[in-house]
């Protein structure tokens, strides 16, 4: 075997492998020797057939994968002796290439595009200023937290008159083009439907003007074009929805409109558990302290993305762009065009060398993961998890407990190593730029986001 690397330029390379029978032969018959142990075909014991006629039954299969798994070997152990640092994967060489013919050639040769990563030179200075904001908390954004607290916790209730921001409790029938019930068609007991979400203007003041135990009949595929929230309210699957009838028959069993918890002990209890808050005073000083965590969260999650953009604007080496693209074609193939890359280009682009930036800061800086970091951050995810569904004050070994699975999970451990990667070279660079430390109100952080 011979491998040869032919550079085309700093960021391309052509690979060429050259295959001789030796090569590959010893496998072939190991493998074939395998089949014929096997094989199980009329005239013959077990284990007694002709290797003539095993070779000539499989010889050609197994030829190709052979010798396409000695080359795919070769090339990943070629790579890794030579330390080249590739991006994408070795794509089939776009010139002209002799076509092989595996009935009759003993001798292979293969040739790949290389895309090569540029050497890269970045460089974080006190002379690289960032800005890291502390968000004011004040009256009107904790304001804003006890209403969401309110909504989250709130229920509907049972009203008298028909409002667009009502919920209506209805048994619901399909109908045949006669107006008759269709015979084993969609019938729910017990749908949801919200007025809010009627999109046909004619169909709405209809519902508007109806009242408790009125039936209507409907054309709900007009009433709700989204096929996601009709399938939803028909408890059917999505893919149903389009052979629909046109009408139901809407027999409103109650109205409802969505109420806001009332800001009382019961509300300080479902918040932040039993007993612990006793006064809206001491509910509104809980939900500050929350606030300002949450805004160091917010806070630091800018600094990351200011960092990033300055750091990318240090980015002046050049990508392989081209054979970029090509690469992206063949590993998105059928899903994605040409055109359609050539669109999202500048994206992929951004983050590859965000990457690269990465990658270059943790080997040069030494930027280990331990255990510890891992754990951690583990710990960090399921305390938002929970957070997410209202438990703020959840016991320790609770978290460790849920932290474990984490880490159990090979797909989420290393997705959590990704972050906590990304969250030391942030670190890093908040260590060794200039830090302008500015107070800014929550209405003007969030325009930062808008730009």
């Amino acid at each position: 075997m011979n491998i040869n690397k032919e550079n085309i330029d700093e960021l391309n390379a052509v690979l060429s492998i050259s295959l001789e029978k030796e090569d590959y032969e010893g496998k072939v018959k190991t493998v074939l020797e395998d089949y014929r142990k096997k094989a199980r075909i009329d005239g013959f014991r077990p284990g007694k057939v002709p290797m003539g006629l095993i070779s000539k039954m499989y010889r050609k299969p197994v030829l190709v994968e052979e010798v396409n798994k000695f080359v795919s070997e070769s090339i990943a152990r070629y790579l890794m002796e030579e330390k080249l640092n590739i991006l994408g994967e070795p794509l089939p060489h776009k010139g002209e290439r002799k076509p092989i013919d595996w009935d009759h050639d003993s001798e292979f040769e293969f040739k790949f595009d290389l895309g090569i990563a540029p050497e890269i030179d970045i460089n974080v200075t006190p002379k690289d200023k960032i800005p890291l904001y502390t968000i004011k908390v004040d009256d009107k954004l904790i304001d804003k937290y006890i209403e969401g607290y309110a909504q989250r916790f709130g229920e509907p209730e049972s009203v008298d008159k028909m409002t667009d921001k009502s919920l209506i409790k209805a048994e619901i029938r399909e109908l045949d083009p006669d107006g008759e019930p269709v015979e084993n068609g969609i019938h729910v007991d017990d749908a949801t439907l919200s007025v809010e979400l009627i999109k046909d203007d004619r169909i709405k003041k209809s519902v508007l003007s109806s009242k408790k135990n009125d039936v209507l009949t409907i054309d709900l595929k007009k009433a709700y074009p989204n096929d996601t929230e009709l399938s939803a309210i028909l408890k059917i699957d999505k893919s149903k929805v389009p052979d629909l009838s046109q009408n139901f028959r809407i027999t409103i069993q109650d109205i409802s409109l969505f109420k806001n918890a009332e800001i009382n002990q019961d509300l300080f209890n479902k918040v932040f558990g039993q007993g612990i808050v006793k006064s809206e005073k001491e509910f509104r000083e809980k939900i500050t302290e929350e606030a300002k965590k949450n805004l160091v969260r917010d806070s630091e999650y800018r600094f990351s993305v200011d960092a990033k953009e300055i750091l990318l604007k240090k980015f002046r080496s050049p990508l392989p762009n081209d054979f970029l693209k090509r690469w992206l074609l063949m590993i998105n193939e059928g899903k994605f065009s040409m055109e359609q890359i050539e669109k999202e280009y500048d994206h992929f682009e951004n983050d590859l060398k965000w990457q690269l930036i990465k990658d270059k800061l943790v080997d040069e800086h030494k930027l280990e993961v331990a255990d510890e970091d891992m754990k951690q951050a583990a710990k960090d995810v399921a305390r938002m998890q929970f957070a997410q569904y209202g438990m703020s004050n959840v016991p320790d070994e609770h978290l460790e407990e849920f932290s474990k699975r984490i880490l159990a999970s090979e797909e989420d451990r290393n997705k959590l190593k990704t972050r906590v990667v990304e969250d030391k070279v942030i670190q890093f660079v908040k260590n060794t730029a200039k830090v302008e430390n500015k107070e800014i109100s929550s209405e003007k952080f969030n325009k930062l986001f808008e730009k």
